[in-house]
């Protein structure tokens, strides 16, 4: 008689190993309990191969995939690893570098390019449900696209008419993806230093897509074989996203959905109630949601929910989209891109819609042993599961799209299980700084400026400024990055921007209050939170409004007294638990707009050393900023303030001044 063997029961996460969020960790234990797995379990059983993570195997061709790993004890003396063709290490990980900056700029600037679409159709009035909402911020655009807002007539100067120049800003703003000649426009909103310094080097965009094609041909087989070519155009491409289709998706979105001024919200999973309707929201590209927003607060869809036992409907967000949605309207998070399968998971969420990126195929697993109705919404974003609704988005039904959705999700309210876990744990929040609020909350209505922060970075009250974003991995704990970058930065006087997946985080963690400065910041950067009422950590968007952040810096430049160029600020990058295509875009345009910047978890050119260095060395020589690596989170925060006390050395204001009182003969001589 054959021997019966037992089956091993399958590895699970600790909890408390996976995240140093509470909630997340009450939901990954329930996960267990029911026997369904979520990435935490997966992260655990599913090593990552160590080749690929260095960046050094090659699958461009059918010959391979050609591995090469480092010789044991590193290199010494020449490298002669070769794939079948010959293409060194160096060349392979060049190659894999910049097909992950494509990957990232592509779908970066096809939200923009979408974006844009619907910009078009509310320009054209094709559409009732969108419309220009902030005229002020169309008019401050309209010059960087070349589309004058005046007209002279009979020898006058006069305004054209609103209409017409959001009609020509959406035909350029379109033409920016894939015009024949000329480049991107709004490469020219940089500081003339570091754009004369981009058309020196040659990497000036000359449209979005085509820089984007240009390394897929690139990097086929047999064509460029030099890292240093390779990289060149990979900041074509990246700096074709920041400076142009990211900044033209965060731009439009303005225009059309209204530009973030600071709100107040929470975070968390428990921002889901037991007796609502919970509709989840997930994804990236807000032209949805906003139609969600807009239809869940109609009072005759809040009374068909009370028609069916439900005191009302409770919004939420996962990812880029909750932060779309919070930085306009105010919309609770309910959590980070590693949180969206224990949203499901509490048993309380009666639909989940996605749109586009950084959606788990396993959500409809999860949707599977609930009663959650997963519904996809685009095009492009389907799932091969046989539970998925999909409910194609067009902007010229934008309205009855929604309210099918959240009608969908009122009639599913009855259908939960008994048993509904939703964790008590959530945090209070202001969100929605972007480069115009910030202006405001430093000199006012009519003193708006960011001379006041140069001021307190050159007095030493802020030492410098941290710009931290980026996505969770599972292949280190949940949150414990972010949040551990970022409390060391302000502890010791670095203001800090966020956007994406940290900028939850940091909510959830509560740092995103005026009141968490006195408790986490140092005395310079504590004084000055509290006189201007703002939080040490100040929430910038989604991760496609990075440019947000370019452009601060360059106001920055402008403000005076810190330099000419972004390169000569006291600014780092950080990413600390990066995973996505779209991150290695960000960092690029971020290093190569001449900004240090850090990466946490791994690096994909780890196996290249003469490529890795030329990205951690030589690039600083070029454009004023670099790559670097640090895994443990606060030696990566003392390499940001490292630099960043170097830029304040070169600038001469590394030493406090001495405080001199004046009296009223020294004021008149300074005035003089």
């Amino acid at each position: 008689m054959a021997e019966v063997t037992k089956a091993k029961a399958p590895k699970l996460a600790d909890p408390v190993a996976a995240t140093i969020d509470v909630a997340s960790q009450q939901l990954i234990k329930r996960a267990q309990d029911l026997g369904i797995d979520t990435i935490f379990d997966r992260a655990v059983t599913m090593k990552p191969c160590a080749i690929g993570v260095q960046g050094i195997c090659c699958k461009n061709c059918s010959m391979g995939p050609c591995r090469l790993p480092l010789p044991k004890g590193g290199i010494e003396g020449e490298d002669t690893r070769k794939g079948l063709c010959g293409a060194t290490a160096n060349t392979i990980a060049a190659r894999n570098f910049i097909r992950m900056v494509a990957g990232g700029a592509a779908a970066h600037s096809d939200h923009g390019r979408c974006v844009a679409e619907v910009f078009m159709s509310a320009a054209r009035k094709e559409t009732e449900a969108y419309k220009i909402k902030d005229t002020n911020k169309l008019l401050q655009i309209a010059p960087h696209l070349g589309v004058a807002i005046t007209v002279e007539e009979d020898g006058e100067t006069k305004d054209r008419d609103i209409d017409e120049i959001a009609l020509e800003v959406a035909k350029v703003a379109l033409a920016e993806w894939g015009k024949p000649e000329g480049e991107v426009l709004y490469m020219k909103r940089a500081p003339e230093v570091l754009y004369e310094k981009w058309k020196k080097l040659g990497v000036l965009p000359r449209n979005i897509d085509r820089e984007i094609v240009e390394i897929m041909h690139r990097t086929h087989m047999g064509v460029d074989q030099d890292y240093k070519n390779l990289i060149k155009q990979g900041t074509r491409a990246a700096l074709g996203d920041g400076w142009g289709g990211s900044m033209l998706a965060t731009d439009l979105q303005d225009v059309l959905f209204g530009t973030p001024y600071p709100v107040q919200s929470e975070a968390n999973l428990g921002i889901m109630k037991e007796d609502h309707v919970n509709i989840i929201i997930h994804g990236h590209e807000p032209v949805l949601s906003e139609m969600i927003v807009a239809v869940a607060q109609r009072p005759e869809l809040v009374e068909y929910a009370k028609s069916k036992g439900a005191k009302g409907i409770q919004l939420g967000g996962i990812c880029c989209t909750a932060n779309e949605m919070l930085q306009r309207h105010g919309v609770p998070v309910a959590g980070t891109f590693l949180q969206q399968e224990l949203a499901i998971i509490t048993g309380a969420c009666d639909a989940m819609v996605v749109d586009i990126q950084c959606i788990m195929q396993n959500l409809a697993n999860v949707a599977k042993c609930f009663h959650t109705k997963l519904i996809t919404t685009h095009p492009i974003a389907k799932m091969e599961q046989d539970n998925v609704i999909h409910i194609e988005f067009d902007e010229h039904h934008a309205i009855e799209d929604a309210e099918k959705i959240v009608r969908m999700a009122i009639d599913n309210f009855n259908n939960r299980g008994s048993e509904v876990m939703i964790p008590q744990q959530k945090a209070s929040q202001v969100a929605g700084f972007g480069v115009e609020s910030i202006q405001y909350h430093l000199g006012g209505t009519f003193r708006g400026t960011y001379y006041t922060l140069n001021d307190n970075i050159i007095n030493g009250r802020i030492r410098g400024v941290g710009a931290v974003v980026g996505c969770n991995n599972a292949r280190t704990r949940h949150n414990e990055g972010h949040i551990q970058v970022v409390k060391e930065l302000i502890k010791n006087d670095v203001l800090v921007l966020t956007t994406g997946c940290n900028a939850i985080a940091c909510a959830m963690e509560g740092l995103l209050t005026p009141e968490s400065a006195a408790v986490f910041c140092g005395p310079g950067l504590a004084e000055v939170c509290e006189t201007v009422g703002i939080p040490p950590v100040l929430h910038c968007g989604s991760c496609v409004d990075n440019s947000r952040l370019l452009l601060a810096a360059t106001e920055v430049v402008k403000a005076g007294g810190l330099g000419n160029d972004i390169c000569d600020l006291p600014l780092a990058g950080s990413a600390p638990e990066w995973m996505s295509e779209k991150a290695i875009s960000i960092g690029h345009y971020v290093v190569c707009s001449g900004i240090y910047t850090v990466f946490g978890v791994t690096f994909p050119t780890t196996g290249a050393p003469v490529f890795q260095d030329y990205l951690f060395k030589d690039l600083e020589k070029m454009y004023g900023g670099m790559w670097d690596f640090e895994a443990d989170p606060i030696k990566h925060a003392h390499k940001m303030i490292a630099h960043i006390d170097k830029k304040r050395k070169a600038l001469g204001i590394d030493k406090a001044r001495e405080r001199v009182l004046m009296d009223m003969a020294d004021r008149q001589a300074l005035e003089a």
